[in-house]
């Protein structure tokens, strides 16, 4: 009840109690003789209409109208009062989430009428009409409280808020698309006033390609491995995925299975040994001498192999190790001077013999591989004169050195066929 309205209440009641009393008989409507006459049993005198003149007729009357008047103007504003108290009481229906009652209200407005109600408003919630309209005898009011939804769409994760009391209600205010989606809540559920959690994948459209071939599904998955199992395609040992397989698959996706075999492959391959030279006074100078023939090293180098849907791809290096150590292949070089002349052999012809024996070349072997160089030596005559390792290994020099020794130790019988040639 508004403070208007009880002020006038209040000042009719002491308007009352101030009146002179009323008489006890009810009195007779305005206006009539009735109610111009004294209520209950007065003892007037009474003198016949005769006897009394015009004069005093009329002092009477007005003797009389003096006394009712305030009893009458009481019972009017009484009766005036009482019908604006009745007028602003209003039968307002009242529906705050569903559950409707009836209610006798003074409330000028909806705002009053939801704080006499102890209903709370709150920034999510909807009031029809709207806070602040005036209330007028046999309106509605409607109240849906705001819910918080923690909604999980599709990989991605909000709050939103809802005056939907279900799940479906809830679905169909956001605008989204529950045919064919997981739900993990049932539509029929109910939205309490502190909300829920609710996760949906809603139904998208994937193409798989596997195989040389395309597979397109319809799915609500959670995952593009799922997507990929309801394609009925296996994944099998190093298979993969050309996105993330616990991805989220995404409407129009395609996504491409990758075949792998894997496998390694080892490689060997030789290093190469060093020479060492060692220099040797006791050898003539140009005289190489090989002591260590030397060995090339081993190095084993092991790879990881794939194909990607028959492609190999670049070996990648795991690991390399070395079997065999190389060994130097060591040689003793001469600084001994040698001699300048053998006597009696320095005016031969060394050239034609070398041609008759060799054809004239340093490394020139037999048949039988039991002579060599440019005079075809043995090797036991060959270190008889002083000579190391093969004669066809030794400088030309070197060998025609050792070849007049020769010829000065047995003239020209160490060359039957072409010791002629020597003359010239």
């Amino acid at each position: 009840m508004s403070k208007t309205r009880h002020e006038t209440y209040e000042t009719a009641v002491v308007d009352v109690q101030d009146a002179p009393p009323p008489a006890p008989a009810p009195a007779a409507a305005p206006g009539t003789a009735a109610a111009l006459a004294p209520a209950g049993r007065v003892r007037t005198r009474r003198r016949p209409a005769h006897r009394r003149g015009p004069r005093y007729a009329g002092r009477a009357d007005a003797a009389c109208l003096r006394r009712l008047l305030p009893r009458a103007l009481v019972v009017a504003f009484l009766a005036g009062g009482t019908t604006a108290f009745v007028a602003e009481d209003k039968a307002v229906e009242l529906n705050v989430d569903g559950r409707q009652r009836t209610l006798h209200t003074f409330a000028d407005d909806v705002t009053e009428l939801l704080a006499e109600e102890g209903v709370p408003v709150g920034a999510h919630d909807m009031v029809a009409p709207a806070p602040g309209t005036a209330l007028a005898d046999g309106d509605e009011v409607a109240v849906r409280h705001g819910r918080p939804v923690l909604l999980t769409l599709d990989g991605r994760r909000r709050q939103v808020w809802t005056t939907a009391e279900t799940v479906e209600g809830a679905l169909r205010r956001l605008g989204v698309r529950a045919e064919g989606a997981h739900l993990s809540a049932s539509r029929s559920r109910r939205i309490g006033r502190e909300g829920l959690t609710l996760d949906v994948r809603t139904e998208r459209t994937v193409t798989i390609m596997a195989d040389g071939r395309a597979r397109t599904v319809r799915t609500n998955a959670a995952t593009v491995r799922e997507a990929v199992e309801q394609a009925g395609v296996t994944l099998r040992g190093q298979d993969s995925l050309s996105v993330p397989a616990e991805s989220f698959p995404r409407d129009g996706q395609t996504v491409t299975v990758l075949r792998i075999t894997a496998g390694r492959e080892v490689h060997e391959e030789a290093i190469p040994h060093q020479v060492r030279r060692v220099a040797d006074p006791g050898l003539f100078r140009g005289t190489e001498v090989v002591d260590q023939a030397g060995r090339p090293g081993l190095r084993r180098t092991t790879y990881a192999v794939r194909t990607v849907n028959g492609v190999r791809l670049t070996p990648r290096r795991l690991r390399t190790e070395v079997v065999r150590e190389p060994l130097p292949r060591v040689v003793r070089v001469g600084t001994r001077p040698r001699p300048a002349s053998v006597r009696g052999a320095d005016h031969l012809d060394w050239e034609g013999l070398a041609a008759c024996e060799s054809g004239g070349k340093p490394d020139a072997v037999d048949p039988s591989g039991t002579y060599g160089g440019l005079y075809q030596f043995d090797t036991r005559t060959w270190h008889s004169l002083g000579g190391h390792g093969r004669p066809q290994d030794a400088p030309a020099a070197e060998q025609t050195y050792r070849a007049k020794k020769l010829y000065a130790r047995q003239g020209a019988s160490p060359w039957p066929h072409c010791g002629a040639r020597l003359q010239r």
